[in-house]
């Protein structure tokens, strides 16, 4: 009874004590490690031996109720605790055995679980209420209840999204619902609901109906998908439609992926001395001769618009394609401004047809391929906007009708596109023929070893599946797993049944029909998110802007360096000078040379003529002395001579002499074009311009025709001023005097000449100057010494030696001990006898100064014979009067024909670049050629970067 009793005062204390308040208990301390805890580890006491039952239940109530509450709290609580912990650690276990997709989640875009968050369903209706087109549109309810279905059936687990939070979405519920299907095929195929054991299915069974389950799944989410996305695709495209028509009311705002555009297409021209290189990302499409690399761009951006070809090579320059949206599918090239409709047939074929010319006219004589760009634009609904760049197919083999280095230049080009660090190189190989045989994948492995940057795409997977003995090649080859080339992704398309008329529609309905009927698909060689171009093309945009983003900032670092350091070179070079580029400069050079051209109309009509006058005689002088003077000198009488004269004259007027007319006018106005381009202008000079003014006048004059009807009419005028021979003054008879004697004069001291260098150094020379005599030239000074002789027994003389005057000469020699020929002698007498007769002419001219008045009657009862006075009285006044006719024809019509001529030369090398940057040359030209483009560059990249800001 005393024992019963402490007991029960025990418990009544400890039941006080668990309803007092706890101000005093202490905290728990908690440990890092969870503690686990089950029912079982604290057993229930063992009943006191003990009997109670004889003391009466109602003293007692309280206390065994409390009792009771206690048990039944620590129980419940002990089972939560020990059940969610064994639930966190199999969800550890089974979070532990899903792949880390981290590296891929670009794969599938973000957009995908947030359609129902970006797109404002209620504020398309208010926009669209009202609108007769509204009919057309969907039910935005329904588009709703869709993408809540739709996210209900991707989501299983919330917890586990949330969970795994850092891998692609969509690959995480595939794999998840994989999971889950394979969990609940384990757990129910070996019992029932009353746990009634049953006959275990094969691992095969098993694999198979898992996989069909989950091909199912996938097939109809993409289905889903794609209703979606048609269904967006065309209210934006109503969107853009709208916002179109109201383009004329406002200013025209450039698109994102079209201000990236422009940077490239001027860095593209830009050679920077200072290294610094273009490394913005473009999508660089490599692959072997006829892999389908122009198909699976036209893919992309969904038209047919490559030129054709079976086998043979028809991509021969990159071509650069810009892919925006936009509201119409049109193309359009950087320096035009058609627009070809990609929904038209014949503007398709007129675009083909473009870039197939502007692909041969950039390809220089001798080659097949060339380095030179051609930049397109592609716009339409539902185009992923980014920059492809398509190169040339890589060959093995230089085939005939292929220039020699064609193999190594595009080599050449293709790792010029591959080198840069932030390119994305899209590896196209050939499915259907055998992955060795492939030359692209080795070239990619050396350009991007680590593959951080390569997507490899497999195409003509049909012909593959087709041909193919063992399918699992096509499993290994993407899995990266056949060749050592490594790839950031991996993905297997069909780009048409190698029909060439075939349009991108069914293109497009023949690969889903493909994949979705394809063992490949089902036997889970390949993954759904790794084929159909258009998960490709998701996927390349994705990773192309992923690359932007990370890269464009430090470019445009790098250009602002540049930068400075160009304009640090121009302050401590040129100082005072203004930075113009080479367009600029050239405009310059342009005003300047139109400026020397009109000064050729400001030369005086006394200047022209001399010039004129002057260069005529001495191009025909030689002429009239050998040809008309001499032969005449030999007459007995003057009738004879004014005979040969005569005629001598008529037949150089009707044959000669009114071409070399022509032809010293034309160069005379040469001359004179080209003294006032060159002559200096003085402080304003720039010697920069001095190549370029020089292939100016070349070109201007290579152009420039002279009439060819004045060559007729200088005829008439030169015959005319011949026949007369009547000098009306004395006056005219001293100045024909004069010209003679000039004339007669020049032409004694070239004879002079000719004789001293016949005969060498003369006895002065050879005792002052220690000269000396060849032998050659002693036997012509003893043959000289010969022939004088003769000419002083005869004055007389004819201009011809006798033969038995010729032997007496040679045997006088012979005596000497000196061996001469006939030709030595009579080329020796031809000098001797010309400075005679030149003499002899000299002082009958001093006879005829004084013979004007015998002229005037006629040479009557006077031995005086001034004939040769008379003729070149006759040339003289010929040479005036040519010299004025021409003078005329200059001034008048050759000089402003010149002038055009100077206008369309540089008209033509304003448009040619090539020409500008050969004539303009110099570090002054290139660096602010550099400055320009580089600030430019600078300019352009800061605001797409704002505008890139802003998108993000």
């Amino acid at each position: 009874m005393k024992f019963a009793v402490r007991k029960l005062c025990l418990l009544n204390r400890a039941v006080r004590r668990l309803t007092a308040p706890r101000a005093h208990l202490r905290r728990l301390h908690w440990t890092s490690k969870p503690q686990p805890y089950s029912t079982f580890n604290r057993l229930p006491a063992r009943p006191s031996p003990l009997q109670i039952a004889n003391y009466p239940h109602r003293t007692f109530i309280l206390a065994r109720l409390a009792t009771r509450l206690l048990k039944i709290r620590y129980l419940v609580l002990g089972s939560a605790v020990g059940g969610g912990y064994t639930a966190k650690k199999t969800y550890d276990e089974w979070k532990e055995m899903l792949p880390d997709l981290t590296a891929y989640k670009w794969i599938i875009p973000d957009f995908v679980w947030k359609l129902d968050e970006n797109i404002d369903f209620e504020k398309f209706r208010k926009i669209f209420h009202g609108v007769e087109f509204a009919k057309l549109l969907p039910d935005f309810d329904k588009v709703g209840e869709s993408l809540d279905h739709l996210k209900s059936l991707l989501t299983p687990g919330e917890s586990l999204y949330n969970e795994v939070k850092g891998v692609s979405d969509l690959l995480l519920l595939l794999d998840s619902t994989e999971s889950s299907a394979a969990m609940k095929a384990s757990d129910t195929q070996a019992f029932d609901i009353n746990g009634k054991q049953h006959k275990k299915v094969s691992d095969k069974d098993k694999a198979e109906h898992l996989q069909e389950e989950l091909l199912r799944t996938q097939l109809k989410y993409q289905r889903i998908l794609e209703r979606l996305e048609k269904e967006n695709k065309e209210l934006r495209k109503q969107v853009l439609q709208r916002d179109d028509k109201g383009i004329h009311k406002r200013k025209m705002k450039k698109s994102l992926i079209d201000l990236y555009s422009e940077v490239l297409d001027i860095l593209s021209d830009y050679d920077s001395n200072y290294n610094t290189q273009d490394h913005l990302p473009r999508v660089v499409v490599v692959g072997d001769q006829s892999a389908g690399k122009t198909s699976v761009l036209e893919m992309i951006a969904q038209a047919r618009i490559f030129p054709r070809g079976s086998g043979e090579m028809m991509t021969r320059t990159p071509v650069k394609v810009t892919l925006s949206e936009g509201p119409h599918h049109v193309a359009i090239f950087k320096d035009s401004s058609r627009e070809f409709d990609l929904t038209k047939e014949d503007d398709l074929a007129a675009l083909r047809n473009e870039i197939e010319i502007r692909m041969r006219s950039s390809v220089k004589e001798g080659q097949t391929v060339s380095p030179e760009t051609i930049s397109l634009s592609v716009k339409g609904p539902g185009l992923q906007r980014m920059v492809l760049v398509d190169l040339p197919g890589v060959i093995s083999t230089v085939t005939s009708g292929m220039a020699p280095g064609t193999k190594d230049i595009i080599f050449s080009i293709s790792k010029a596109y591959m080198q840069n660090p932030n390119a994305i190189i899209l590896c196209i190989q050939d499915g259907s023929v055998d992955a060795e045989r492939s030359i692209v994948t080795d070239l990619v492995s050396q350009m991007d070893p680590q593959g951080r940057r390569t997507i490899f795409v497999l195409t003509k997977v049909d012909l593959a599946e087709k041909n193919l003995a063992s399918p699992s090649r096509i499993q290994q080859i993407v899995e990266g797993k056949l060749f050592p080339m490594k790839a950031l992704g991996y993905f297997a398309v069909v780009t048409g049944r190698g029909n060439t008329n075939e349009g991108i529609d069914a293109i497009k309905d023949y690969e889903g029909e493909f994949f979705q009927n394809s063992k490949l698909l089902k036997t889970g060689m390949l993954k759904a998110h790794q084929v159909t171009t258009k998960n490709l093309s998701l996927a390349v945009s994705d990773c192309f802007w992923k690359m932007v983003r990370e890269s464009v900032e430090q470019q445009a670092d790098a250009f602002k360096a540049t930068r400075f350091n160009l304009e640090t070179e121009w302050k401590n070079n040129y100082p005072q000078l203004r930075e113009l580029d080479r367009n600029e400069l050239y405009e310059k050079a342009k005003n300047e040379i139109l400026d020397e051209v009109i000064s050729l109309s400001q030369v005086t009509p006394k200047h022209w003529e001399e010039i004129l006058k002057r260069k005529l005689w001495e191009r025909v002088s030689t002429h009239v002395m050998e040809n008309i003077y001499l032969p005449a000198a030999q007459s007995v009488n003057s009738g004879t001579f004014n005979t040969t004269v005569d005629i001598k004259l008529k037949q150089w007027t009707d044959k000669q002499l009114p071409h070399k007319a022509v032809e010293v006018a034309w160069e005379t106005l040469e001359d004179e074009f080209a003294r006032f381009m060159s002559e200096p202008k003085g402080k304003d000079h720039d010697n920069i311009f001095d190549k370029l003014k020089q292939a100016v006048k070349d070109e201007s004059i290579k152009r420039h025709k002279w009439n060819e009807q004045a060559e007729d009419s200088l005829r008439v005028i030169q015959h005319n001023a011949l026949e007369d021979r009547s000098i009306s003054d004395k006056q005219q008879w001293d100045a024909a005097i004069n010209f003679l004697e000039e004339t007669l004069q020049s032409r004694l001291r070239d004879t002079d000449s000719a004789i001293h260098d016949m005969v060498g150094p003369d006895w002065q020379e050879r005792w002052f100057y220690w000269k000396s005599r060849s032998s050659e030239q002693h036997v012509h000074n003893e043959t000289k010494a010969e022939l004088e002789r003769l000419i002083k027994i005869n004055e007389e003389h004819t201009a011809y030696l006798a033969n038995d005057e010729v032997t007496t000469v040679r045997k006088n020699l012979e005596a000497k001990s000196v061996t001469v020929d006939t030709i030595l002698i009579k080329d020796t007498w031809h000098q001797i006898y010309r400075k005679h007769f030149l003499k002899k002419s000299l002082n009958h001219c001093n006879l005829c100064r004084r013979g004007f008045h015998y002229y005037q009657r006629h040479f009557i009862d006077s031995e005086l014979d001034c004939n040769n006075v008379i003729l070149f009285w006759r040339i003289q006044r010929m040479l005036m009067i040519t010299a004025n006719t021409l003078r005329q024809q200059l001034t008048n019509t050759e000089v402003r024909r010149l002038e055009k001529n100077v206008k369309e030369v540089l008209e033509d090398f304003a448009e040619d670049r090539g020409k500008k940057a050969q004539l303009l040359t110099g570090r002054r030209v290139q660096l602010a050629e550099d400055l320009k483009r580089v600030r430019e560059i600078q300019e352009k990249l800061e605001v797409f970067i704002e505008a890139l800001l802003q998108e993000k």
